[in-house]
């Protein structure tokens, strides 16, 4: 019998915003499971594997668990359910049936766990009992979850998804954000994730309200359940009353409203009260991103992520498909400046054809990723490099290298991008020359190292997100520390001066390309720090855009004087939430 009851979920809201529409439901069991032979030389890999997606669903499970704890009611038998889940996994009938599967029949990894979890249900039915019955349920829930870390991104789960939709599963990924119609998914809510992850990004990037860290989550809907997602609030409510769904539906056209006349400032320039330019680009994840940039009025592109042609995919894509891609990128612009960062996986944002290059990591976020893999993989570099020098000639473009952590580094890409144009030259293609080549400073050792670098350095990017993670230490994926994430944090705002004052001694160029970038509230501490370049989500630009007219350089300077004289976390929130114009007034008052 359907469930006409009111429920209502709380969790962290990840991207702002309001969306209604019809419950999805993200069952990742029922994949399209391939089954192929594997050599006898390369059992012990297959094996290695299957250990590897093992590992990785035991730390899902044991982050489920530790999220049901959170519960009002149930939290008990939903834990120990989970840790019998993770038991299945440690040396259980159904892993050494995998294995001696893998090792005798010599299949793949997917292929052994479905034929194994076949053996047991069957093994099961026969003893005509209830309660071993729900077992086998049991194990073929486990399985399922052991192949979909296998499959990993080989699937979309978003083909079907109706117009209008909104997605409910347990986790999204990166790639799964990736793989997502804004024209079909209206928002979405999990089970995990945080606000600074980097589905959360992307999330707010397409324009999608969304929350994350709601517990009872899959209990509390049923697919085709009307849904309200209140994206600031962090709420969920399934099945909401005409009270609710009215007070929800009219605050959507507010919205919406309000929308529409940010858009008027498209073609404004983007200048303080006093005259002084602002730069404002915009962040990309997706190559169908461009167009929204351009409607924003963003001067071009301040950060250009180039994970997308990695993910979803189980190849690498080559000189000439990454070259063609940028090119029409690049066409799109129409003369507009476009900054293009290499390849940063690792961390959360693992790309399957590298999955060999990722493994084996017990801290992926600090171990070999960005540009440390590209180093250690020259020809994965060298790759991107050739497409990225042949893009030049189409039009202006920066090269970003993201992860910097030393001089060396920086040195030793340059090195390899004069390597690549030679081979390029003597293949006679047509070249702009070397385009400008600038470092990510997202590491605190290369913000602290900035007068070094800005000698080797022809621009530099504050990529706050990452910044704010190693500065605090904070896993900006992890819902159970989310709260600890603070990139107006004393010591991280320190960071971004000291890089700020170095680039401006050395004459070079100095954006700031993270999500603070684009939080209106920041604007004027970041133009008072001597920022004059911002890349943000094209759909914050016009609020920005609005912040900046109505400043002047002095209060914007004023006010970040203010801020970096004040080392109490909560007092410089309560600052940032009254703003410059307000600060600057109530100053003049009390005078």
């Amino acid at each position: 019998m359907k469930n006409n009851q009111e429920y209502t979920g709380q969790g962290i809201g990840v991207s702002p915003g309001i969306a209604i529409g019809p419950a999805y439901i993200i069952n990742q069991s029922g994949l399209q499971v391939p089954e192929y032979e594997i050599p006898a030389n390369q059992i012990e890999k297959e094996l290695k594997r299957l250990h590897t997606a093992i590992a990785k669903t035991q730390r899902q499970l044991s982050q489920l668990k530790q999220k049901a704890a959170t519960l009002p009611a149930g939290a008990e038998d939903i834990g120990l359910l989970l840790e019998a889940y993770k038991n299945m996994l440690s040396g259980s009938r159904l892993v050494r049936g995998v294995e001696d599967r893998i090792r005798n029949d010599r299949i793949n990894a997917e292929a052994a766990i479905q034929r194994q979890i076949a053996a047991i249900k069957e093994s099961f039915a026969k003893m005509d009992d209830a309660y071993i019955a729900a077992r086998a349920a049991d194990v073929g829930e486990v399985g399922s979850r052991l192949t979909r870390h296998l499959l990993q991104q080989h699937y979309n789960p978003f083909a079907d998804v109706p117009e209008g939709s909104v997605i409910i599963a347990e986790e999204i990924t990166p790639a799964d954000t990736a793989l997502m119609n804004p024209d079909h998914v209206a928002g979405y809510a999990t089970v995990l994730g945080g606000a600074e992850g980097h589905a959360a990004i992307m999330a707010r990037a397409l324009g999608l309200p969304a929350i994350s860290g709601i517990a009872a989550l899959m209990q509390g809907i049923a697919p085709g359940d009307l849904i309200v997602i209140d994206g600031r609030e962090g709420k969920i409510i399934a099945r909401p009353s005409p009270a609710v769904l009215q007070q929800y539906r009219q605050e959507l056209a507010k919205k919406q409203r309000e929308d529409k006349k940010l858009q008027a400032l498209r073609d404004v320039p983007s200048v303080t009260a006093d005259g002084a330019p602002v730069t404002l680009q915009a962040n990309v994840e997706l190559p169908r991103d461009v167009e929204g940039v351009l409607e924003a009025g963003a001067t071009g592109i301040g950060l250009l992520r180039t994970e997308f042609l990695f993910m979803n995919r189980p190849d690498l894509p080559d000189e000439d498909e990454q070259f063609e891609i940028l090119r029409k990128i690049v066409h799109k612009l129409d003369g507009y400046p476009l900054t293009i960062r290499t390849l940063d996986v690792g961390g959360e944002k693992l790309a399957t054809a590298l999955g060999d290059a990722l493994e084996g990591s017990a801290n992926p976020a600090l171990g070999l990723r960005a540009i440390r893999l590209g180093l250690k993989e020259p020809k994965l570099l060298e790759t991107q490099l050739a497409a990225i020098l042949r893009a030049t000639a189409h039009g202006p473009v920066r090269v970003l290298i993201p992860m910097v952590s030393s001089v060396a580094q920086m040195m030793q890409v340059r090195r390899h991008m004069m390597l690549v144009e030679r081979r390029l030259q003597r293949r006679g293609v047509k070249l702009a020359g070397l385009p400008p080549l600038g470092a990510m400073i997202e590491i605190p050792a290369a913000a602290l190292a900035a007068d070094a670098l800005a000698k080797v350095c022809d621009f530099f990017a504050i990529g706050s997100n990452d910044l704010t993670q190693y500065t605090l230490a904070i896993d900006r994926g992890d819902d159970r520390v989310a709260d600890l994430y603070d990139p107006f944090h004393p010591a991280v705002l320190r960071l971004i001066q000291f890089t700020a004052a170095a680039a401006w001694r050395a004459n070079i160029p100095v954006s700031l390309c993270g999500e603070i970038a684009g939080d209106r509230r920041a604007t004027a501490l970041l133009l008072g720090l001597g920022l004059r370049e911002l890349s943000m989500t094209a759909l914050r630009l016009p609020a920005v855009k609005q912040e900046i007219r109505g400043l002047s350089m002095p209060q914007a300077v004023a006010f970040a004087e203010t801020i970096m004289g004040n080392s109490d976390e909560a007092e410089i929130k309560t600052l940032l939430r009254l703003g410059a114009l307000e600060y600057v007034g109530e100053k003049r008052k009390k005078a």
